[in-house]
């Protein structure tokens, strides 16, 4: 199965893709979440250097890159959440 999701940007990842936000039509699910980040990666090589310090967010849960599965929907909305600068 696949599902199309929508793909938010915050702070870093969205200087390094260049975007907001996107649609990604056709994503497998469900998916690990080192599947889900390595997709993003393929379309966006230069958020690679987030590589240890990004977390997803899938329909507002905060979900750490590796092995869980994640089960996504059509409508679904995948967050890249960059560490946040403190000041």
């Amino acid at each position: 199965m696949t599902a199309q999701v929508t793909v938010l940007y915050f702070a870093k990842s969205a200087e390094l893709s260049g975007l907001k936000e996107e649609e990604l039509v056709a994503v497998p699910t469900p998916i690990s979440s080192q599947g889900l980040w390595s997709l993003l990666l393929q379309r966006h090589p230069r958020l690679c250097v987030l590589q240890h310090q990004v977390v997803l967010a899938v329909r507002q849960q905060y979900v750490a890159i590796g092995d869980e599965l994640v089960a996504l929907g059509d409508g679904d909305e995948v967050a890249v959440v960059p560490p946040l600068s403190g000041g």
